[in-house]
Formats: structure tokens, C-alpha cells, sequence
């Protein structure tokens, strides 16, 4: 029982840290801040829990939960990514007047259903998790009650949302029914091109999934929610709930998939394509900064699904890489956002940065280096994490894709050099209240690790290459 306690023990010590935090802000007046520091401090113990415990793989109830190399890593990324999209995010909540200890406490709530999402081995633990993480993000897009736009955004996404979760679990309705295991890797044993019923259970699994990471045609809420909720969810949007989403479709690729390789390879192409193209065309008229990186990171999915599509453990692994490189530079991008303050207003439009090189020059060249790393422009980080996948799609003589892929990363350039070209070439109308020490801190560990990359790439590669050994 003690054995089995220790493998969950991220899960255990997150969940009593919830209930007792929500008893400290229900009992504790003006309780925002305390819950604030006390959520950073707990997100702070579970990457040491979770460093502490073994990589090696174990499995309890009757093998639904697993712990291995595979979910600690992608454990710590969502727990890091939330701690910096937190703490850089927390002067606009206060601004915003979101500051209510729910808030939070409803982040983790998200993180939990995470944790169960990436260490389920059984359709049943994964759809629990699922849905935990969808209920707190529902609430977390509709936190604005007084913004007709924040209230828009959260009904899109959960009538659009529900509707992706319903073809998912029919999908896994379907694939127990064919196959007769809700595991995974009993799934995978009966699970072959021949099962006819399974490969279409396949197909709504794989459009719930899609939905999940705003890939392509299952890409329709996410400007509007990026757009109409407040810059603090939205980054939270862009970042947390993607690292899970592509965690879950690796997983599912590699394990209960893994032997009807040609029937999903084919779907999984498609929606990398679409992806690509979509972000890099739509993203060029875009004049609202948040829905252009909306775009853009429907762009970026679609060249992290071109690695999964190729059903390799090296095109999985440039995955994986390339999700990680792509939180670093979300966060470093929203945290600029959280410097953009005038008169107590919040500036989003791509309009508002005209000429900010001339009286925010550190600004404007954060925002050169991020935006240069988003295009895939060497030697910053983006660009080793288009490299890796590329070179994984041209290891499968997948031509077309990696042709596809080289083209719309040239017509992504234009739109980040537009903005550039906004940045220091403009004449300026604003300057703005810059003071926003954690958005600084985010901005510079996010440059400093873009721009230092290229002397050590193998770092991240070493980690990556050690998730796949089953």
C-alpha cells in the first residue's frame, strides 16, 4: 500500500493542497495573495516530489496509472510552465480585479486532471482526467463575469468543447466495445487493421484529441477564446492545456495505436498540413496581437504533429522537444503583453507597438528575439525545434510534408516581421508603465534560454531520448 502511495504522490499532496488551500480562502478574508504564494509554493514541492521519485515504470490499479520517464517530464513542463505563466500574469489579475482566491486554486484543479491525463494507461482514467481539466479551463475562460467578451469566449469553448468530448468518449466507447479492454495495452494487442470497428473508434478519438491541441478543421474556438478571454487565461490556454494534449496523442500513438500505424499516420498528416497552412495564411490579417498567436500557435501544433506523423520513436522525441521550446517562447511572448499597460488599460493590438524600440528598447528586443525564434530563424531556439522534426519527417522519406512544412515556416516569417517591422520602424504613440518585475523575470529567463540554446541543444535532446524506452 506504501508502495503505491509513493508512485501517486504528486497526485496525493496536490489534491489535499487543494482542499486545504480552498478552506484557508473560504475562512480568510482578502485571501487572494496568500492563496497566490501558497499555490507557487505547492506547484515548488511537486517538481520535487516528482524529481525525487524514480524514472524507472510502475503501474497500479490494475495497471490504469502509470509512472515512468514519460510522465514525470511532462509533469514538471506543465508544472513549470504554470508556475511562470502565474507569477508573470499576477500584476494583470490584481489590475483586472480577477483577484479571487478561486482562481488559483481552479489552475490547479486544471494541473491535477493533467497529472491523471499524462499517467493514465486505461481510457477510463484518462477521460476522468480529461474532464477535470476541461470543467476548471470552462471557468477559467468565462472568470470575467463583467466582460461581455471573457463570458462569450467560455460558451464557445464549452458548447464546442463539449461537443469534441462527446465524439471522444464515443470513440472510446467503441474501442472497449471492439476490443474488449478499457487498458491500453491490452487495446493494442487486439487492435489491428482487420478490427474495422476499432480503426473507426480510432477516428473520434483523434478528432477529440485534435480539438484539444486546436488542431486543424478542430481549430475554431481558439482565436475566439484567445481573443475574448483576459491575456492571463489566454496564456494559460496557450501553454498548460497544450503540453498535456500532445502528451495524451503521443501516448495514444505510441501504445493502444501502435499497430495501425498506416490508418492514423494518414489522419495525422492531413491535420499537421492543414494546421501549418491555416496558421501561416490567417495569422497575416490578423491586427489583434493575442488572436495572431492564436493563430500561430495552431501553426506550431502543426509542425509538432508532423513529428507525430511519422510513427517513429525519433519523430515522437522531436515532438517532445518541440512542445518544450514552444512553451518558453508563449510565455516570454503573453509576458510582453503583461508590459503593455497604459492608464491602467491593457493594450493588445499589433497597432499599439508602433515604434516602442524608440522608448522601451529592452522590450523591443525581447520581442525581436521571441518573435525571430517563433519564425525559426538560427541560432535561437525555434529554429533547433523545427530542425529536429524536420529532420525526423526527411529520416521517413516523408517528402511532401517536410517540403509543406519548409514553405509555410517562409510565409509564417512574414507576420513576425511585420510586427518587428511595427516594433522599430514605426513612429511612437504610446509609452507605456512598464514596471512589472515577474513579467521581466519570465521575459528574461524565456530570452536567455532562446538565445543560449544553440550552445548546448544535446541537454534537451539527452532528457527527451530516455521518455520512449518501454
Amino acid at each position: 500500500m506504501i508502495d503505491n502511495l509513493n508512485i501517486m504522490l504528486p497526485e496525493i499532496f496536490l489534491s489535499l493542497s487543494i482542499f486545504s488551500i480552498l478552506m484557508i480562502g473560504v475562512f480568510t478574508k482578502n485571501s487572494f495573495n496568500l492563496i497566490f504564494n501558497l499555490t507557487s509554493l505547492i506547484i515548488l514541492v511537486t517538481i520535487s516530489i516528482i524529481l525525487s521519485s524514480p524514472n524507472n515504470q510502475e503501474k497500479i490499479f490494475l495497471d490504469s496509472f502509470t509512472r515512468d520517464a514519460f510522465s514525470n517530464y511532462f509533469k514538471i513542463l506543465i508544472l513549470l510552465s504554470s508556475l511562470f505563466v502565474l507569477n508573470s500574469s499576477k500584476n494583470f489579475i490584481i489590475d483586472n480585479k480577477l483577484d479571487k482566491f478561486e482562481y488559483p486554486i481552479i489552475i490547479l484543479l486544471s494541473i491535477l486532471g493533467m497529472f491523471f491525463m499524462v499517467s493514465s494507461n486505461d481510457l477510463i482514467l484518462f477521460y476522468l482526467g480529461l474532464e477535470l481539466q476541461s470543467l476548471s479551463l470552462y471557468i477559467l475562460a468565462s472568470i470575467d463575469r463583467d466582460n461581455i467578451r471573457s463570458t462569450e469566449s467560455g460558451i464557445k469553448y464549452f458548447v464546442l468543447s463539449a461537443l469534441s468530448s462527446g465524439l471522444l468518449l464515443y470513440g472510446c466507447s467503441l474501442l472497449y466495445g471492439f476490443t474488449g479492454s478499457t487498458n491500453f495495452e491490452l487495446i493494442a494487442t487486439q487492435l489491428n487493421k482487420e478490427n474495422a470497428g476499432a480503426v473507426f473508434a480510432m477516428v473520434f478519438i483523434l478528432v477529440g484529441l485534435a480539438f484539444k491541441v486546436s488542431a486543424v478543421p478542430f481549430h475554431m474556438w481558439t482565436p475566439d477564446v484567445y481573443e475574448g478571454a483576459p491575456t492571463s487565461i489566454t496564456s494559460y490556454f496557450a501553454v498548460v492545456p497544450k503540453v498535456a494534449g500532445l502528451a495524451l496523442l503521443i501516448k495514444f500513438m505510441f501504445i493502444p495505436f501502435s499497430n495501425i500505424l498506416l490508418e492514423w499516420q494518414t489522419i495525422i498528416i492531413f491535420i499537421s498540413i492543414a494546421s501549418m497552412i491555416l496558421g501561416a495564411v490567417a495569422a497575416m490579417i490578423q491586427k489583434n496581437f493575442k488572436r495572431l498567436l492564436a493563430y500561430s500557435s495552431i501553426g506550431h501544433i502543426g509542425y509538432a504533429l508532423a513529428g507525430v506523423a511519422t510513427g517513429a520513436i525519433s519523430g515522437y522525441q522531436s515532438a517532445v522537444v518541440y512542445i518544450s521550446i514552444y512553451v518558453v517562447m508563449n510565455i516570454g511572448a503573453f509576458s510582453c503583453l503583461y508590459l503593455l499597460k497604459k492608464d491602467g488599460q491593457y493594450k493588445e493590438n499589433i497597432s499599439d507597438l508602433s515604434g516602442i524600440s524608440k522608448k522601451h528598447p529592452l522590450l523591443a528586443i525581447s520581442l525581436l528575439i521571441i518573435l525571430f525564434s517563433l519564425a525559426g530563424v538560427p541560432p535561437l531556439g525555434g529554429f533547433f525545434a523545427k530542425f529536429y522534426v524536420f529532420v525526423a519527417v526527411l529520416e521517413k522519406e516523408m517528402y511532401a510534408l517536410a517540403i509543406i512544412g519548409l514553405l509555410t515556416t517562409v510565409m509564417s516569417a512574414f507576420y513576425y516581421l511585420k510586427i518587428i517591422k511595427t516594433i522599430y520602424f514605426d513612429d511612437a504613440i504610446i509609452t507605456f508603465e512598464t514596471k512589472n518585475r515577474t513579467a521581466q523575470v519570465s521575459i528574461f529567463a524565456c530570452c536567455t534560454i532562446l538565445i543560449t540554446f544553440f550552445l548546448y541543444p544535446s541537454f534537451l535532446n539527452n532528457m527527451v531520448n530516455i521518455l520512449f524506452v518501454s
